[in-house]
């Protein structure tokens, strides 16, 4: 453990220093952040109300379009000119999210990306080749000085270039990848077609996040390479990676409640959800200078677990996340997510790694076809054996699923590669 001090509080002092820290940070927000004392003020809700952690349902919700509105700097506490570095997310309309950073804020971010590390068993004595992109995107400068801060070896080598990375891999001898799972799969491919064994590599963790994926996805990377293969999650608008990472059991990845306070919530009631069952994750930032956040609604669909673990946290651990709430697709009347797709696809032998889902018009319903790559000794092979493929890619869909898609085969390596997060669902609806 990096921060044994406060990664092995129990419930009790978890939820005593949350409280200490969510009172110091509706304070702080009322009194920097005009758009949470405009919030505030509208429903008449005043800092010292909040007396117990159970009152959090009183104050707003906060959502990426209160980013948009106050664009760029009106969700900042601090004057830009104070702040040590700005990042971005990605923007969907034209906009992207802008966050930013306090000296103490850096700090704070590396020792929590330090703590995901070494929760999955990465030391000082680790070399990390890191193939996230460098820039503003949040994952590949949240990594390196989290690693760093542990006393692990990086090697900054971003994203791109797969044969460069993978002659890298092979002379510099790195032990853990960080990038995305869709991408490590990409780099395992390319080192078969390379015609170089996985397993003659130096590889042991790989850090993976950045986009959701399955318990079937994990089971195919540990296969594809000689890694463990840990999940951890984060995002731009509370800090980046580094809001919470699995441990060694691989059983949930365990939220760094210190830091950060976690709701589930209904996504159309908005009504809190019993512990274990699923539903929305929201979030509060518990120590930011720069940009204190309430209630964040991430879309992102977990659940909670906040039994005790085997690795000795009492740190509530959340599930992979199974999709986003505006990710969520209505087939025939069926709410589907990718991940669940994902999830049918790899149980069959044959199926490669790259999928997509096509979206498109069909009268007044929406209808989806799947496109699959399989290995070329199928889609090669005599009609037969592609006719008994389908049926078996039908028969999990519809499983999983409870409905049918629409499938088709294509050939190996036809479907586009991302070097980042990966491109599953191609909407065609509004074309």
């Amino acid at each position: 453990m990096f921060e044994p001090e406060f990664e092995l509080l129990n419930r009790e002092q978890i939820e005593e220093l949350q409280l200490e820290r969510l009172k110091k940070t509706v304070h702080y927000a009322y009194n920097n952040v005009k758009a949470y004392k405009e919030k505030l003020d509208s429903i008449k809700i005043k800092p010292q109300d909040i007396k117990s952690l159970q009152d959090i349902i009183k104050l707003p919700f906060t959502t990426k379009e209160d980013f948009r509105q106050n664009y760029p700097y009106g969700m900042f506490a601090k004057d830009v000119k104070s702040l040590a570095r700005i990042h971005a997310s990605s923007g969907t309309t034209g906009k992207s999210t802008i966050v930013g950073y306090t000296k103490k804020d850096l700090d704070t971010w590396s020792n929590l990306v330090a703590r995901l590390a070494a929760c999955a068993g990465v030391g000082s004595d680790d070399i990390v080749h890191i193939a996230f992109g460098y820039g503003l995107f949040t994952g590949g400068f949240g990594l390196h000085y989290g690693l760093e801060k542990l006393g692990a070896t990086v090697i900054p080598v971003s994203s791109g270039n797969t044969r460069r990375q993978i002659q890298l891999i092979t002379d510099l001898k790195p032990t853990v990848l960080v990038c995305t799972p869709s991408y490590a799969l990409h780099i395992a491919e390319t080192l078969r077609k390379e015609n170089i064994d996985p397993n003659s590599i130096s590889l042991r963790i790989g850090l993976f996040g950045a986009e959701p994926w399955s318990e079937q996805m994990r089971k195919k990377l540990e296969e594809a390479l000689p890694i463990k293969a840990y999940d951890n999650y984060g995002l731009s608008e509370v800090m980046g990676p580094g809001v919470s990472a699995e441990c060694t059991y691989q059983n949930g990845m365990h939220i760094f409640e210190d830091h950060f306070l976690v709701e589930i919530i209904d996504p159309d009631t908005l009504d809190p959800v019993k512990e274990g069952e699923y539903g929305e994750l929201v979030i509060t930032t518990l120590t930011k200078e720069a940009l204190p956040v309430i209630r964040y609604r991430t879309r992102d669909i977990t659940k909670l677990d906040k039994s005790k673990c085997a690795c000795g946290r009492y740190m509530a651990r959340m599930s992979k996340p199974i999709g986003r709430s505006d990710d969520m697709m209505i087939i025939r009347g069926v709410n589907v997510f990718p991940t669940q797709i994902e999830e049918a696809l790899f149980n069959i032998e044959g199926v490669m790694s790259a999928y997509q889902i096509v979206l498109e018009k069909e009268e007044a319903l929406d209808k989806a076809t799947l496109l699959v790559e399989v290995n070329e000794n199928i889609f090669f092979d005599e009609m037969k054996q592609q006719r008994l493929m389908l049926e078996k890619i039908k028969y999990e869909l519809k499983t999983i699923l409870g409905i049918e898609l629409d499938v088709k085969l294509v050939e190996p390596y036809s479907l586009e590669r991302s070097e980042g997060k990966a491109k599953r669902i191609i909407d065609k609806r509004g074309i």
